[in-house]
């Protein structure tokens, strides 16, 4: 049989048993793309799918902060670096943000996490505090990478309020385009790290996501068809085919809508349309799917001009927020901007943060209430 064969066949029989696999998925998914222009212009864009709405705000955290990693007795503790503006889930915990030397994180659920056990004895920090310790200690990807590589604690994860385990992977991007993939997988930690590692989504692991993008790439992509559900497989691909075909320069036939008619200003809103084009609708459900969940929001963050966008797909205006006219310096106030409540925003939003207390992490041993029917 001849060598190409033999790959797609490969490749068929893992796309069937990922279908297989996914009535088991949980109802949470996301997707993120690293978009990097001609110019060094470098975005990074996500989708928070939910299975309803997990009352995000957002932070703005001051450096010089005392952390917990909120593992118990041998959790890992710190003190911030780096100041960062987040985004809370639940205010229990970081799933996204951007520090203020531009490294971007994002969490996205991974139902085949497996974190092991730590070694007795083994430094541990809990899943609530793995995104703020990366924001808080590193400057670029590839400091971080050579920390996390060191493996001196492990990931340990709780269950949420909806029930659920915070199963989760992790991407980190910033100003140079680099990237980076953080997966737990049979106790053991696996990392991709590389400029080519631009798109991520949920279920399966990354080396079989990159696998079905290789069968996909054989069946002629954009020049013939994209698969279509709201799946984590079928966004990945989506995702990537479509974030290849973006302008890396000026778009001259758009520019004029453009804000000054400046480039960073469109590629920012050609990001923004890749994630609104790969959402799912809010409200829809299928019964029979629970792994498909409504896309509650968005974000695109810009490494080289240090902004933040935020698109809600609950709320009828997006908004941005500038890291340059932050304060996070040492001893600086807490701030929040409150998203929760349908509170809304428009255009600049930096000056509408509020000082206020920090809420609390959660730790390996929070017991949620059951979640209302």
């Amino acid at each position: 049989m001849p060598k190409k064969s033999k790959l797609h066949h490969q490749l068929i029989a893992l796309f069937s048993a990922i279908a297989i696999l996914a009535g088991q998925m949980p109802a949470s998914a996301c997707t993120r793309a690293l978009y990097v222009a001609k110019d060094g212009t470098v975005l990074t864009g996500r989708s928070m799918d939910w299975g309803e709405d997990m009352h995000a705000n957002m932070w703005v955290l001051p450096r010089g902060m005392k952390r917990d990693g909120m593992g118990g007795t041998n959790t890992v503790q710190w003190v911030s670096k780096y100041g960062s503006l987040i985004v809370s889930g639940y205010d229990i915990g970081t799933c996204e943000g951007m520090n203020e030397k531009s490294l971007v994180v994002n969490m996205l659920a991974l139902v085949e996490s497996d974190y092991g056990k730590p070694a007795v004895g083994g430094k541990v920090i809990c899943m609530s505090t793995w995104a703020q310790y990366i924001l808080d200690n590193h400057a670029t990807v590839a400091e971080a990478v050579a920390d996390l590589s060191k493996e001196e604690f492990r990931v340990q994860t709780i269950v949420l309020p909806t029930g659920r385990p915070a199963n989760m992977h992790l991407a980190i991007s910033d100003a140079s385009g680099d990237s980076a993939i953080f997966e737990y997988v049979n106790g053991k930690l696996v990392i991709h790290h590389g400029k080519k590692f631009k798109v991520l989504t949920n279920s399966p692991i990354y080396d079989q996501q990159l696998a079905i993008m290789e069968y996909w790439k054989m069946a002629g992509g954009l020049t013939k068809s994209l698969p279509g559900t709201s799946s984590a497989a079928d966004r990945f691909v989506r995702a990537s085919f479509l974030l290849e075909a973006l302008p890396v320069e000026t778009a001259k036939k758009y520019i004029s809508g453009s804000p000054q008619e400046k480039f960073h200003y469109q590629a920012a809103m050609c990001v923004l349309s890749l994630m609104r084009s790969i959402g799912t609708p809010l409200g829809f459900s299928l019964d029979d799917q629970p792994w498909v969940s409504s896309t509650i929001w968005r974000t695109v963050s810009d490494s080289s001009n240090r902004i933040v966008l935020f698109d809600s797909a609950m709320t009828p205006a997006t908004f941005w927020v500038k890291l340059d006219d932050l304060d996070f310096k040492s001893g600086a106030p807490v701030k929040k901007l409150t998203l929760t409540g349908g509170k809304t925003y428009s255009g600049d939003a930096t000056d509408k943060f509020v000082e206020a207390k920090l809420f609390n992490f959660a730790s390996l041993n929070t017991k949620f209430e059951e979640p209302k029917q």
